[in-house]
């Protein structure tokens, strides 16, 4: 701990970085633009283990907490909505995937700066921001990988169809 502050203002700045931080990075990762992100980079691309999604299903039982999720979108002008498949068009279906991608860019980022709460906290506090940094991003990040999962199956399977 760098510096000391009474609880109040503890309680006060740690609200106030979370906002800044979750706020920030949100809204800089919208300015990224769609065509940097790739299906096939080696952080979207799912993996074996993954079994095309099932795992989100089976393992993290995801139907069953997926809708208590909020979508960011409505944050930001021209957010993509997530919450709902609103077209089967190729071209949709393409962006709402990548835009996944997007998503689940923003939320690994906004675990990173979880070790500054060390300089104003104590370190069982810092330990506590870090849970918080894991319990508010990776089930967002589940959850992008799990529809990422089951959008590419169906991008896929229109383009070969058997």
């Amino acid at each position: 701990m760098v510096f000391q502050l009474s609880h109040f203002w503890l309680i006060f700045l740690n609200i106030l970085t979370w906002i800044i931080i979750h706020l920030g990075i949100s809204y800089a990762c919208t300015k990224i633009p769609l065509s940097s992100f790739n299906r096939n980079n080696w952080l979207y691309r799912i993996k074996k283990c993954e079994r095309q999604g099932k795992l989100y299903l089976h393992f993290f039982k995801i139907k069953s907490w997926k809708n208590m999720i909020p979508d960011g979108a409505k944050l930001f002008r021209g957010g993509f909505p997530k919450k709902n498949l609103e077209s089967c068009d190729s071209r949709y279906l393409n962006k709402f995937m990548l835009e996944t991608c997007r998503g689940e860019l923003t939320h690994w980022l906004q675990i990173l700066p979880a070790g500054i709460f060390f300089l104003w906290n104590v370190w069982w506090s810092g330990l506590i921001m870090i849970a918080y940094a894991l319990i508010a991003n990776i089930p967002c990040i589940l959850l992008q990988r799990y529809n990422r999962a089951r959008l590419i199956r169906v991008i896929d399977a229109n383009k070969n169809p058997d």
